[in-house]
């Protein structure tokens, strides 16, 4: 599957794409729609593939902080889940399967690359991965001095969250970034509801006690 399964939506050669409905799937939840893909209908899939492209690559690039490897990360995140269609159960939110899918290749990623050095680094100048803005494009009423102090916390948040353990990093990641609720943080983490507010009450007071000097 190229690169283009990304960009467009498509499908690995020799796939079968039918249209959906009317072009849209007009009244069908994700899972629904899932299980269209589930039977064969490729088209579907493609449809999954273009609404999560965006957030998928934002959430990988939150976990990698390196722009090509959260694409290739996204790209191998909807290739599982192409392969794994025939065992889809509609028994939780799509988005709960897809982020368990995600989160499991994350961490496999982390762990793999602990020791490496990154191939690039980050900068604070760097489009951010949902708005495509640069972090240096401030609003209009801030002084250069308060745009400069803007960028520094939003690195400190960044190496921060970075630094926090693993489930934590993954929970706020989840909750933070993504608007996932409790319930749905809990069934890709495999914890109980109550479990995963504890995960992140402790994650977010590590966050505020190390970045209280920005507060």
């Amino acid at each position: 599957m190229g690169r283009g399964l990304l960009s467009i939506g498509m499908l690995p050669s020799g796939s079968r794409e039918t249209p959906i409905s009317g072009g849209t799937p007009a009244g069908l939840s994700d899972a629904e729609i899932m299980l269209r893909a589930k039977a064969g209908d490729d088209s579907a899939f493609s449809y999954l593939v273009e609404k999560y492209r965006r957030p998928m690559v934002g959430f990988m690039y939150r976990t990698c902080r390196n722009a090509a490897v959260a694409e290739e990360l996204a790209q191998e995140v909807f290739l599982r889940v192409y392969r794994s269609r025939a065992g889809y159960e509609a028994s939780a939110k799509f988005t709960t399967w897809l982020y368990r899918i995600a989160t499991n290749l994350a961490v496999n990623h982390a762990r793999d690359t602990r020791h490496e050095r990154p191939e690039n680094t980050v900068s604070i100048d760097e489009p951010d991965e949902d708005t495509g803005s640069t972090m240096d494009l401030a609003d209009g009423t801030l002084t250069a001095e308060q745009a400069i102090l803007r960028r520094e916390r939003m690195q400190a948040i960044r190496d921060r969250v970075q630094a926090l353990p693993e489930k934590q990093r993954m929970a706020v990641l989840m909750h933070k970034y993504q608007q996932m609720d409790y319930r749905q943080i809990a069934q890709v983490l495999h914890l109980s509801e109550s479990a995963t507010k504890s995960l992140l009450f402790r994650a977010y007071e590590t966050l505020r006690e190390q970045l209280k000097q920005f507060i």
